[in-house]
């Protein structure tokens, strides 16, 4: 794609995306130490512990979760190995499957996710919620779906080099 070819941000799309951009690599950074200060975690284990405490059974499939948490099958399964040397999940034949596995907390993933829940829980509420009035809340639960769905098309396989008719339709502005 040539650069005549490029759709450029305007002024207020530019101001737009470097606000994005400083929240991106401040936001994350931020909540990593906050649990590991308050919880001694790493915010992927959290993720993970949470993920299935919310479940509707006591233990989850790991394709599941890595559908969940939107990562990589790979990168879940470093985690779980990690998470269950440390004594938080433990694994499990899958009944419905027996070729598959099932991952449940053990008592210390248990203990482990509901005393780091509550710190967890004030740090988003503070540095997200209170900040934003409803209309704004609002305007993010509209926003962010949109975004992310325009992600998973971009991490299917699309491409931004594509040709310019491809690229409208197909890839997000960057």
């Amino acid at each position: 794609m040539s650069a005549n070819e490029t759709r450029w941000l305007n002024e207020n799309e530019q101001e737009l995306w470097q606000i994005i951009r400083e929240f991106l690599w401040q936001f994350p950074s931020a909540m990593d130490r906050q649990l590991t200060i308050d919880s001694n975690m790493q915010t992927g284990e959290y993720s993970v512990l949470a993920t299935i405490s919310e479940c509707s059974g006591t233990s989850a499939r790991p394709a599941d979760i890595a559908d969940a948490l939107r990562w990589d099958r790979s990168r879940l399964s470093h985690l779980l190995r990690r998470m269950e040397s440390k004594g938080l999940i433990s694994r499990c034949s899958d009944e419905t499957d027996r070729r598959g596995q099932q991952i449940q907390l053990t008592e210390l993933g248990w203990k482990t996710v509901r005393e780091a829940a509550p710190s967890h829980v004030t740090f988003v509420r503070e540095m997200l919620f209170d900040s934003l009035s409803p209309e704004e809340s609002a305007a993010l639960r509209s926003a962010l779906p949109k975004i992310l769905d325009a992600l998973s098309t971009y991490n299917a396989g699309a491409t931004c080099k594509a040709d310019a008719s491809e690229m409208a339709a197909s890839c997000p502005n960057s």
